[in-house]
């Protein structure tokens, strides 16, 4: 018994003195991992600490150790709710128009980028594309604000021209959404082209050109070569994108919303600001958010495996 003992020890020596040198021989590796892994612990971590309170009613004087334990209360206020199934309704109508409309232009944004043989012509138009990403939401907004009032806008003002009467978008509920879809893919297309674009970068130039021996065209080297070989990359976006099903941010809605469009213009996030941080309801918020991210965590579960039974790798 003694022989075993001192031979596992032996072997725990072992692999110690073996994993030390390998953290020595790549601790460069690790240290730059080290400021990433901080900002995840710090930031997404630590503060999970906190959803205790969406099991409390919690009270900023009293802390969380000395504020009332209410179990599953504030969930079932949540699903009760008479607004609830509107606004979420209005959460899962826009993020279904973002995987549609708007998940697939930087795709196609990507491809036509990867074609384009002009290197100056090629570099300016990435710098146009790229810029709208780096305005804030209150500019975009505002810019669509000057071009679509009735008061001088030049959309209305072309549509009078044209003999139409004027619409007022910002107003009209039927409009909302075309507008936030449009002035998503307006911010946000040229930017997410960056990683199909490195993702296309990465393919031996060697098929194409052997494709090109065999007589394809530049379409069907596309659909056959560029395509499958950046489809995993597309896999695990799209994987990333349905686990934020609830997140559609908060900024860029509440700048849209009004209270004539309210109703179809209403989504989680704004609720969570307007009646739970608003009126200091802060148990209730943590509630909904927990929710949120509990939707997000069970979808990105569900389809990376769904993935990896179509033989993709998935996320993890």
């Amino acid at each position: 018994m003694q022989e075993v003992n001192v031979a596992q020890r032996v072997v725990a020596r072992k692999q110690s003195s073996e994993l030390g040198r390998r953290l020595w021989k790549n601790k460069w590796i690790y240290v730059m991992l080290l400021p990433g892994v901080l900002y995840f612990l710090v930031f997404k971590y630590i503060p999970m600490y906190g959803l205790i309170i969406s099991f409390q009613n919690y009270k900023p004087f009293k802390g969380i150790s000395g504020s009332e334990w209410v179990g599953l209360e504030h969930f079932r206020r949540l699903f009760t709710e008479p607004d609830f199934l509107i606004i979420l309704s209005n959460t899962l109508i826009l993020f279904v128009m973002n995987l549609l409309f708007y998940f697939p232009i930087p795709i196609l944004l990507a491809l036509m980028l990867n074609e384009v043989k002009g290197d100056l012509f090629k570099k300016v138009f990435q710098t146009i594309v790229y810029l709208p990403h780096f305005m804030s939401w209150v500019i975009i907004v505002s810019i669509s604000f000057v071009m679509l009032t009735m008061d001088g806008g030049i959309i209305n003002d072309i549509i009078e021209f044209f003999g139409f009467e004027k619409i007022n978008f910002l107003l009209a509920p039927e409009w909302f959404r075309p507008i936030y879809i449009l002035q998503v893919i307006w911010r946000e297309a040229g930017w997410g082209t960056i990683i199909y674009l490195a993702a296309i970068a990465s393919i031996d130039p060697g098929l194409y050109e052997a494709a090109r021996m065999d007589g394809a065209g530049r379409i069907r080297q596309m659909w056959h070569i560029t395509l499958p070989a950046i489809r995993s990359v597309i896999i695990v976006l799209l994987i990333l994108k349905i686990g934020a099903v609830l997140e559609l941010g908060f900024e860029h809605v509440y700048l849209l919303l009004n209270s004539m469009n309210r109703n179809v213009a209403e989504i989680i996030d704004t609720y969570v600001y307007t009646a739970g941080l608003k009126q200091g309801q802060f148990s209730y918020s943590a509630a909904i958010g927990l929710f949120k991210s509990f939707i997000g965590l069970v979808l990105v579960m569900l389809v990376n495996r769904i993935a990896k039974k179509m033989g993709e790798e998935g996320v993890y």
